[in-house]
This record gives C-alpha cells, sequence and structure tokens, in this order.
C-alpha cells in the first residue's frame, strides 16, 4: 500500500486542481496536488515538499481529513488529503500539464483520477 498525500488549496473561494501529463500513470486525469510519502517524513513535509517541487506553490498546510483507501488495478492507495490556504495564486507547472483555480462546481465538470473523486465529495461537502 503506498501512502500519498494531497491537498485541497483554497484561495479566495475557489480549489486548485492539476492535470496528470499525458506519460503518467493515469494520464490527463485531474488531481488534488501531492505526492508519495517518503521514509522519515510526515505526511504534512511531504505535502510541503511536493507542492514546492512541483508547483512552486508555497501553502500553510491545515486540517487533515479523513484519509481515502482506494484499489487500483495494479496497487492501493491510501490517500491523506489536507486543506490548505494559499496567500498568493501563482504557481509553475513542473510535473503537470494544466492547474487551475476552480469553483466547487466547476470541480465537478473535470474528469477526476478515481482516487481524488473520493475526495472531491468530501470537498464538496466541505465547502458547501
Amino acid at each position: 500500500m503506498i501512502r500519498v498525500t494531497c491537498a485541497i488549496i483554497i484561495w479566495e473561494g475557489k480549489v486548485f486542481a492539476a492535470r496528470r501529463q499525458v506519460t503518467a500513470r493515469h494520464a490527463l486525469k485531474w488531481e488534488f496536488p501531492g505526492g508519495k510519502v517518503e521514509t522519515g517524513e510526515s505526511d504534512r513535509e511531504c505535502l510541503e515538499r511536493e507542492l514546492k517541487e512541483e508547483l512552486d506553490l508555497q501553502v500553510t498546510v491545515g486540517a487533515g481529513l479523513t484519509p481515502v483507501h482506494h484499489c487500483y488495478e495494479d496497487f492501493t492507495i491510501v490517500l491523506v488529503p489536507f486543506v490548505c490556504t494559499s496567500k498568493n495564486p501563482k504557481y509553475t507547472l513542473k510535473e503537470h500539464i494544466a492547474a487551475g483555480w476552480f469553483t466547487v462546481a466547476e470541480l465537478s465538470l473535470l474528469d477526476w483520477a478515481d482516487a481524488d473523486r473520493k475526495v472531491l465529495e468530501k470537498v464538496k461537502t466541505l465547502l458547501s
């Protein structure tokens, strides 16, 4: 089982989402950004590191939400979401092909990776 963090980043009432590259596993699917927890690092440290590496985005990591367990065809993940805030909406795409700030209604229109779709349901509840 792989432990992965993800960020529900909120800025001025909108939520950040990123689209995976065509060569990535789950190509072209949208996700809440984050990544695999490395040995010796906390979930929060992982999230801060991944967001800086992949998006050059600094956030304040807030409350954790209930982790999501999801079985893909060839692996299982525990996706650990955190509600985050950003003081600056600017980002630099380094690992994704697209990204943006979306209303909750707009998030529902995106083609999500399966595990992230489960997190999206939590986001809808949180922000409604």
